[in-house]
């Protein structure tokens, strides 16, 4: 492992040769073939379909992964599968996910979705994609995936096959008996083939591929953003970047020795660059337990001891799941763990103190975009990790602060100057970074830099900080607020689990700050001292929330992020019903949805009477439109 304790030495890696000139895999067969040949016997991957403790569970080797992805890879060039054609898949997290992102890789390019899109959502990453294989479940109790990836496949032409994967393999009697008995019926409505991923493995080579690698640089992936500003967007990541991200674990945080529990879906960058990429550079193991990772039956309750069972190194986590995993106590021993990173949304500082005290390790936060192949930044392993801030830029990758003038031209921010976050590194796709052409328009500073959309800071150190997002800014008035200083402080609330700000339209305003709360479990506390208490800690008098609302639980992606479009959703609908009720007007907000061009926008039940000037002249005032539903 390389030193990395330090800004020095950062430069340090990068002064010892270009990146271009490092002994790298030149393609994904290469990347892994290296960890076969290096670390054959050893454990691998593993996977439990169950979260107890002693459950069983499946381990490959590298020797074994290895193979199992060249039959992969074999498979899907049989079924037509080129290096420009897509095999996407719709899968939670099991052993033959993992085979599938690197033997549709090897094969082609790789598409992962989320299996909690809804249908037309999947539908439209399938059509932007123009995906030509699909592997999914096949039926299964307890989720209806296979169903809405089979009504996605209708309205996708191009996919020609789609391959199921059986959990039931997974299942020993009574329940692999039962389970065919009771599985769910899914109508195929689509022309494409269905066929079964396992048997049709099973029917080529897994000694070598059947057709030539290609080692010139290639798009290898394509995988859609998951964020909390809107519409998924699909960014193009090339190899070298997939390879770059493994060798920055490899190099500076993994060893062959390491043991990674990684309860992240395969479907998101942060799973698959910084832990499954890695793992192959350094050789280490990593664990994947449950389909649904920290969703999973039992897995918040099971965690520690599933720690002591594969004697873990390092955990993956994400700051939704540290919240729930500080609500139960440290039942195991978790001796063996060295440390926890965290990713995803920024870290409140309570929670970085609460599981520190609790475990005794630190937590390591990091920062990394779909945009860039995911890494950018880091708080060194070895050396001085700074609470709050997301460590330093990783080497080869450079981060400039920028203010970006009315006439798009960008200056760099000083010192502790907050700006837009825009970087460069063998992760980021200049020009080219979404499928669509339109998305890259104006998406680079001085064509190289890509443009984050997050603010940010750089202080003395060298160390970056997120302070939010661009399009989170609450704009009061022609005032900007930072979201984040907001959920900071109600965070601090010892009955505070997770905070999400916005802002609310406003008639005067246009729009102000509101705050939605979800508690600690069991934690008793009113709106009024939540209130007084944001008053109290909330330094900027005009970002003390106009409402603070507590809910059950706040809603959220599937890595753990605040999904703040429901949030706008819950505001727009709370404040125009009142508007409607208080102007005697017998309508209501029946859905807030999203159009392209307009944003949110609110939907009214039509009533008897009630004209369109009617209410046009009480939600004609607001920002957000309005529309008949």
């Amino acid at each position: 492992m390389k030193a990395f304790a330090s800004v020095a030495d950062r430069d340090a890696i990068e002064s010892e040769k270009p990146w271009a000139e490092r002994d790298v895999a030149r393609s994904m067969y290469q990347y892994l073939s290296r960890a076969r040949d290096g670390h054959a016997n050893k454990p691998a991957i593993s996977f439990q379909l169950q979260s107890g403790p002693t459950d069983s569970a499946e381990t490959l080797t590298w020797a074994q992964y290895h193979a199992k992805v060249t039959q992969a890879a074999n498979m899907f060039r049989s079924l037509g599968v080129g290096p420009n054609d897509v095999v996407a898949y719709v899968l939670p997290n099991c052993t033959e996910t993992a085979i599938t992102v690197l033997g549709a890789s090897v094969a082609g390019i790789v598409n992962p979705i989320n299996p909690l899109l809804d249908a037309d959502q999947i539908s439209s990453i399938l059509r932007e994609t123009k995906a030509k294989v699909v592997v999914t479940l096949k039926s299964f109790p307890k989720t209806e995936v296979a169903q809405r990836v089979a009504e996605a496949v209708r309205h996708a032409p191009a996919v020609k096959t789609v391959l199921e994967i059986d959990l039931t393999r997974y299942l020993s009697p009574p329940k692999s008996w039962i389970v065919p008995l009771v599985r769910p019926k899914n109508p195929v409505s689509h022309n494409a083939a269905v066929l079964s991923f396992n048997a049709e493995c099973a029917k080529h080579p897994s000694d070598k591929l059947m057709f030539e690698d290609v080692l010139t640089d290639r798009v290898g992936a394509y995988f859609h953003t998951g964020g909390t500003t809107g519409m998924p967007k699909v960014a193009q990541h090339k190899v070298s970047g997939m390879v770059y991200n493994g060798w920055l674990g490899s190099q500076l945080i993994f060893e062959k020795s390491d043991v990674v529990i990684c309860p992240l879906p395969m479907f998101h960058v942060f799973a698959i660059y910084p832990i499954l990429m890695s793992m192959i550079g350094s050789g280490a193991h990593v664990v994947f337990p449950t389909p649904a990772g920290y969703r999973g039956d039992g897995v918040f309750d099971n965690f520690w001891k599933l720690v002591e069972r594969w004697k873990v190194t390092y955990m993956i986590t994400v700051p939704t799941a540290l919240s729930a995993l500080m609500q139960r106590p440290v039942n195991a021993d978790v001796s063996t763990l060295r440390g926890a990173f965290s990713g995803s949304a920024p870290l409140p500082l309570e929670l970085y103190k609460r599981f520190e005290k609790a475990t005794g390790v630190a937590i390591i936060e990091g920062y990394g975009l779909t945009e860039c192949t995911c890494l950018v930044s880091c708080n060194p392993p070895q050396g001085n990790k700074k609470i709050g801030s997301v460590g330093i830029p990783l080497p080869y990758t450079h981060v400039r602060i920028l203010h970006h003038d009315a006439a798009g031209k960008a200056t760099d921010c000083g010192i502790d100057q907050v700006g837009e976050i825009c970087v460069s590194n063998p992760g980021v796709f200049p020009g080219s970074t979404y499928t669509e052409e339109d998305k890259n328009h104006d998406l680079f500073a001085e064509g190289l830099y890509l443009r984050t959309g997050d603010l940010g800071r750089m202080d003395a150190d060298g160390y970056l900080y997120i302070t939010g997002r661009a399009k989170d800014l609450i704009i009061r008035g022609g005032h900007n607020i930072d979201p984040a200083e907001i959920e900071e402080a109600l965070a601090g609330h010892e009955a505070v689990a997770m905070v999400g700000a916005i802002g609310q339209p406003d008639l005067h305003a246009g729009e102000i700050p509101c705050a939605y709360v979800e508690l600690v479990k069991d934690a008793d506390v009113t709106v009024g001292i939540l209130m007084e208490f944001a008053r109290k800690h909330i330094h900027e008098r005009a970002a003390v929330p106009k409402t603070i609302e507590i809910l059950a639980e706040l809603p959220k992606t599937a890595v753990g992020k605040v999904f703040k479009p429901d949030l706008r959703r819950l505001a727009i609908t709370r404040v125009y019903n009142e508007a409607l009720t208080a102007a005697n007007l017998p309508v209501q907000v029946d859905a807030v949805v999203e159009d392209k061009k307009r944003g949110l926008v609110a939907q009214i039940t039509r009533a008897d009477g009630v004209s369109d000037a009617a209410v046009t002249e009480v939600l004609g005032q607001y920002i957000r439109p309005w529309e008949w539903a």
